[in-house]
């Protein structure tokens, strides 16, 4: 067959590279143009601040920015935005290191192709710019340095200062730091709780911190503030005053909708740690992992996003467990088999379908939609 003899010298790395590539250009490309903006959310969320009202969660940012502009006299735009590109810009490119002299194959990349993988950042635009790049930028710099065996005990203190830091950058890093541990875990198959309990001291002590003292993220006068440093979003999280879970109480069926997303999650993963070793450990970590953070889907309405960070973070976990060459393009042959079949139904059925960041949990509006479905649907408007 034609398949059998093209398919086995597809170069799966040379692939993953310009996949990564793709996703970073849209990513940055994107991240500016919202910032230009002044988006509610890309923006505005960096620009919380410690100037309205005193200490809240996700305020240091903003006054960091704020000093920053002071000093320079650049617009916030730009400054967030410069912040922002050394972030992403600093994830894919490690997470490139991290992979660039690993065997990776079919089901490998079958991960990256997830509706909540890399391919959610092409999906679903309001991805892009968040937060939680500096998670993945951390865990993904931690994970090379387990690889690389260059993790000192210096270098673990200044994790555990810059996890204490990006707490107060978002909280997020709270619900997601059990993949720290389970990363440590992997690498040295050993329990070490007293390192385990560092990091969760790093990103608990503050969270206590905001949720004991912090204020309203909006305490009044943050759209005046930003008003006067030249940036006026009309929407967006200091805007914000819905009562979260009521509103998924009130779009329940939505909501709903998601469990059939996390199904198929749950298989994709489900499958590929069937090909691991020690499976049933890592099974059973990841679960742990997910049901610590239960309480973010609990209290906030961006369930897509919840998932999306999981499964980035996976992906990332993963690299750690593939197997060391030294050629920087190795990669396994696609064999033609049963597996490879199952695999590329996998992602087939993955680019077809799209997890929003909060609202519809699941739709036929994947990239294959967004690509050769909806130009048309849009030139048909015009």
């Amino acid at each position: 067959m034609m398949l059998e003899k093209i398919v086995p010298y597809f170069n799966l790395k040379i692939f993953i590279y310009l996949l990564v590539a793709v996703t970073a250009a849209y990513t940055l490309l994107f991240t500016y143009y919202y910032n230009l903006k002044d988006d509610g959310y890309i923006l505005a969320d960096w620009l919380i601040n410690y100037q309205d009202g005193g200490f809240k969660r996700r305020g240091l940012s903003g006054s960091f920015f704020f000093l920053l502009q002071d000093f320079t006299n650049l617009r916030l735009n730009y400054l967030v935005y410069l912040a922002q590109f050394s972030i992403i810009s600093g994830f894919f490119l490690l997470f490139i290191k991290l992979i660039r002299y690993k065997f990776t194959d079919f089901l490998y990349l079958s991960l990256l192709l997830s509706p909540i993988g890399f391919v959610g950042l092409l999906n679903t635009v309001s991805y892009v710019g968040k937060k939680e790049f500096i998670v993945f930028l951390l865990f993904t710099w931690f994970v090379y340095l387990l690889d690389n065996e260059k993790l000192s005990k210096n270098k673990e203190y200044i994790f555990c200062a810059t996890l204490c830091l990006a707490t107060f950058f978002h909280e997020v890093v709270l619900f997601y730091v059990p993949y720290f541990a389970i990363a440590l875990y992997l690498k040295t198959g050993e329990r070490e709780f007293k390192r385990y309990i560092k990091y969760f001291l790093s990103v608990g002590i503050p969270a206590l911190l905001i949720l004991k003292f912090g204020k309203n993220i909006n305490e009044g006068m943050s759209l005046q503030i930003l008003a006067k440093k030249g940036v006026h979003p009309t929407y967006g999280i200091l805007y914000w005053n819905i009562n979260e879970r009521d509103y998924i109480k009130q779009h329940l069926n939505e909501y709903l909708l998601y469990l059939i997303s996390l199904g198929l999650s749950i298989f994709h993963i489900g499958y590929y740690l069937k090909y691991l070793n020690n499976r049933k450990v890592v099974s059973i970590l990841l679960i742990g992992a997910f049901l610590f953070s239960f309480p973010l889907f609990y209290l906030a309405i961006d369930w897509g996003r919840w998932m999306y960070i999981h499964m980035m973070l996976t992906i990332v976990l993963f690299a750690l467990l593939l197997e060391k060459n030294v050629c920087a393009y190795v990669f396994r042959p696609i064999v033609i088999n049963k597996s490879f079949y199952i695999t590329l139904f996998i992602i087939i059925f993955s680019l077809i379908y799209r997890v929003e960041m909060s609202g519809r949990g699941f739709t036929f509006e994947g990239i294959l939609y967004r690509v050769f479905v909806a130009p048309l649907e849009l030139l048909n408007k015009m």
